[in-house]
Order: C-alpha cells, then sequence, then structure tokens
C-alpha cells in the first residue's frame, strides 16, 4: 500500500465535499444541466485544469497534460427527480453532512463520482503523474434520459477518442468491467370502439394484449443466463389504452416493455422474441428518445443500448487492479453493474474499452437514501489521481 495518494487526496477533503454540496444543491434533471455544468467548469479552471469547454451538447470537458495515451473520465451530472419530498429525511438539495456522510439527490449517482474526478485528476497533474498522458474529465449530460448518448458528440463531434474510458458510477470502490445492455419497445393492439353496454359490437383492444402480457412474462422465465453478466429480463412497465369514454370498448391499447440483454443478446433477437409473441395482429416498435439539450441542440437515438464488457485480461483493467492494489493495498473485487451506464455507447458502440470504479453503492441509487460517504470521495479520487500512471506503465 502506498499512503501517499490517499494522504494527497485527504488534503482536498473540505474543498472536493464543499464542491460537492453546492452542486447537489443544484437541481438538473436531464436537459437542465446548465447550472451543475457552468459550476464545474468554474471549478475546474479554478484547480488549474489545461482546458475547459462546454461542448454542443451541453458536456463540460476538461484537459490536463498533452501526452500521448489518452484516458477519459466520465461522470454524468443529471439526476432523476426526487419522487415525494415527504419521504426523504433528508433535504434533497441541501447535501447534507451527517456522521461522515452526505445525503442528497445525486450524490451517489452520479455528482459524488464527478467531484472526486474532478479532484483526483487535478491531484494527478499536483503529483506529476500525467507525463506521456492527455487526461480528460467529462461531466456528461442527458444520461439519465438516454444512456450514452452525450458520447454521440463527445467522439463524433468534438473528436476525442479516448484509448481507455473510466465510468465514476456507483461500484462501492469496486472495479466494475460490464453490464447488462437495454433496450425499450411498445406493442401496439387495435380493436374497435363499441358502446360497453353491448361490448360483442366490438373489439377490446386491451383484451387482444392479454395473451401477449402474458406469453412476455413467460419469456422472462426463458431467457439466456451469462455466468458474469447475469440473466437477460423482459418486463412490461406501463399500458396505455386509448377509449372513447368509461362506457365505450377501446380501440388501441399500448404496452411499454423494458428489456435487459445479457452476453448473446441482441436487438434483433429480442425484437424476433416479442413479434412471434405479439403475432401479426399487433405492431412492435423499437422506442427512440429525442430531446433539446439545455444548449439548444436537438439529438436522439434509438432506445437500444449494447450489452458490453471488457476482457478479463485487457490491459486497461489489468492496469487498474495493478493502481488499485498499490493505492489501497489489497486486492479487488471485480464485477458488474446491475444498471445501464454511459458505456453502452464508450464500450458497447464504440468499441472503446471501458471499465468503472466509483464511489457511493448501486443500492442507494434513484432512492432517497441517495448518498455517498467522505471517506469513499477520497478514496474515488486517490484511484482517479493515481490511475494515469499505472494505465501508462504496465
Amino acid at each position: 500500500m502506498n499512503k501517499k495518494y490517499i494522504e494527497e487526496a485527504a488534503l482536498l477533503q473540505e474543498d472536493m465535499v464543499a464542491f460537492l454540496r453546492e452542486i447537489v444543491e443544484i437541481p438538473s434533471p436531464s436537459c437542465e444541466e446548465k447550472g451543475v455544468a457552468e459550476r464545474t467548469k468554474s471549478e475546474m479552471e479554478k484547480l488549474g485544469y489545461d482546458d475547459v469547454r462546454i461542448d454542443s451538447f451541453g458536456n463540460v470537458i476538461g484537459k490536463l497534460g498533452d501526452g500521448e495515451k489518452v484516458i477519459l473520465y466520465d461522470s454524468h451530472m443529471d439526476t432523476v427527480g426526487i419522487g415525494d419530498p415527504d419521504a426523504w429525511a433528508h433535504d434533497p438539495y441541501k447535501g447534507k453532512v451527517e456522521n461522515g456522510i452526505i445525503y442528497g439527490r445525486g450524490t451517489g449517482d452520479n455528482k459524488g463520482g464527478l467531484a472526486s474526478m474532478v479532484y483526483g485528476a487535478a491531484l494527478s497533474k499536483k503529483m506529476g503523474l500525467l507525463e506521456g498522458v492527455t487526461l480528460y474529465v467529462v461531466g456528461s449530460a442527458q444520461e439519465e434520459s438516454s444512456d450514452g448518448l452525450a458520447y454521440k458528440t463527445v467522439i463524433t463531434e468534438d473528436g476525442l477518442r479516448p484509448d481507455v474510458v473510466v465510468l465514476g458510477e456507483c461500484t462501492g470502490l469496486k472495479i466494475y468491467r460490464g453490464q447488462r445492455g437495454r433496450m425499450e419497445l411498445t406493442v401496439t393492439t387495435r380493436g374497435i370502439s363499441c358502446h360497453a353496454s353491448a361490448p360483442e359490437r366490438g373489439e377490446n383492444a386491451i383484451y387482444k394484449m392479454v395473451n401477449i402480457v402474458k406469453g412476455i412474462e413467460e419469456l422472462n422465465r426463458n431467457l439466456r443466463d451469462d455466468d458474469f453478466l447475469g440473466k437477460g429480463t423482459v418486463a412490461v412497465t406501463k399500458m396505455e389504452v386509448d377509449t372513447a369514454s368509461l362506457n365505450a370498448v377501446p380501440d388501441k391499447a399500448v404496452i411499454y416493455i423494458d428489456r435487459r440483454l445479457t452476453a448473446g443478446e441482441t436487438k434483433e433477437l429480442a425484437t424476433a422474441e416479442i413479434r412471434e409473441i405479439a403475432g401479426d395482429d399487433a405492431i412492435v416498435e423499437l422506442s427512440e428518445y429525442k430531446a433539446t439539450s439545455y444548449t439548444g441542440k436537438e439529438d436522439g437515438m434509438e432506445k437500444y443500448y449494447p450489452t458490453w464488457q471488457l476482457d478479463a485480461d485487457h490491459h486497461a483493467l489489468k492496469s487498474a487492479e495493478a493502481a488499485y492494489k498499490e493505492i489501497f493495498g489489497e486486492e479487488p473485487v471485480v464485477d458488474k453493474w446491475t444498471f445501464s451506464t454511459n458505456g453502452v455507447y464508450t464500450a458497447g458502440i464504440e468499441g472503446i474499452p471501458t471499465f468503472g470504479l466509483g464511489p457511493s453503492v448501486e443500492e442507494v441509487t434513484h432512492s432517497v437514501e441517495d448518498q455517498v460517504s467522505i471517506d469513499d470521495l477520497i478514496k474515488a479520487a486517490a484511484f482517479y489521481a493515481g490511475y494515469p500512471l499505472f494505465f501508462k506503465e504496465n
């Protein structure tokens, strides 16, 4: 164990915690990240980043160093909403500190990761670890609404294609090297409306949907499993009905489907499975996402987010394990996310080696228990400071 990394990161605690609390106080749902983006940009500038800018999509991009090896750290700035405010023990927008824990929306997912990356990268420069390395820190936009879409701009428009991407998503300081993919589909059935007092005169769109829903439930029991990524899943998550009134037989029904894809499952396979269940009398469609960012840029993509995993023997992962052992003095736990991340684009679409290590844990994400420990922030910052050296040398 080399104590210098954690000792140096611990010296940043006061400023790093203050920064995190400030960005937690700024609500930032998808497409409304402007306040957090501007605050993050100013913090990077204060810390001496070589270049800082906000791109057309609204991502904050900070650069340190100018070496041949290119590393990118990513944490997203947007958060989900808070739901019922009365369900929170602490104000979700105050970043309250209690017993070494910071509470509030986004402290875990993913502003805690952003704060520790912003400070960890700056510490890497201060410690002289960036010789031969260019290190980017990206505060990405719209991850919660469309995983990975931010990197369509970062890679194709900004021209930034790193050798490795490190995600700051919640891992509990474990190293995660993959995740199941996901996709969103709809199934539509149509009927013939009539007065509900004589339903035999029409054709009920809901009744047409019943067997489809049952078939999807059965499909979930029989999807393939993978030793590392786990089992594929499918679930009906919402239903909408068009009807003239509560006294009329509905002529249209739509269900929304969340499909999680394990290794070997593709968009084409998953769509074909649903079409087989739905039959010829229903319409199956892959959903699309389109939105306008706070910068005014309209963009989107189909709601297919590919499965990905980094090979266990890949240099990027081996160097992460070496850095972990040196910095923390113990063997890392290597695992995978249950949920989805921006890795669906960097690794799943672009094939860029990607892994993650972040403060906080999956279990508190999107919950009223959203939190991160100060100790985890320090340790994550220490890892982000040290990793460039090990990636370059191992």
